[in-house]
Parts: structure tokens; sequence; C-alpha cells
């Protein structure tokens, strides 16, 4: 199965309050939005998100984003105003957790330098 690309999608009950969340988070605004009920942030060639309008998923989900900075994207989101979550080192990488309007949760990840 050759996969060009991958989106997350999670979903939300509130598509205004979401968006704008998300918007702090990945500090821009939605792509495209392709349709009513969904909103598209494009990440380089290989990766995107969709923040869905759907009641009954909404607060049930995760995703986990890979950063290159998580100090830096840590300090960014406190300063956004953002609930992030004490960075915590473990042995494979450092993450912090976050919670959208909803309840889905949001880990920051940046994985250990390889010696």
């Amino acid at each position: 199965m050759p996969i060009q690309k991958l989106y997350a999608q999670l979903s939300c009950t509130d598509m205004e309050a979401s968006a704008a969340w998300y918007e702090q988070l990945f500090g821009r605004s939605q792509d495209i939005d392709p349709m009513d009920g969904l909103k598209e942030w494009h990440h380089g060639d290989g990766a995107g998100f969709q923040l869905v309008s759907n009641l009954e998923g909404a607060g049930h989900g995760s995703m986990t984003l890979i950063l290159s900075d998580l100090p830096g994207e840590h300090a960014r989101l406190v300063k956004a105003g953002l609930e992030v979550g004490e960075i915590v080192t473990g042995d494979f990488a450092s993450f912090a957790q976050l919670s959208d309007p909803d309840g889905n949760t949001v880990v920051l990840a940046e994985p250990k330098a390889e010696d």
C-alpha cells in the first residue's frame, strides 16, 4: 500500500471555537474549507489535519504531532494562551499534552537525538 499523504482527523461540536483553537495550535488559519463541516490544514507534502463537525465523535480522539523544537513550540503555545502540560522526558522522546475544546488529546513529541 503506497501511501501518498496521511491526514489526522478529529471531531468537534463547535466548528468556530475549535477552528480558532487549532489556528492557535498551528499558528495559522486553515488552508481550505472543502465542504460544510470540514476544515483542513496542510503540513508539507505528506501530512495534514482535518477538523470535522461530528457531535458524537467529539472528545474521543487523539493525535500526536512530531516536532523538531518542542521547547520552542511549548513556549509559543503557552504565550498564545493554550493550556499545555509540562514537558516530560522519556527514554525515546520528550512530550507534552493538551486538550482541544472538546477534550480530544493532542500530544506534542520530539524524539531524542540519536548519538
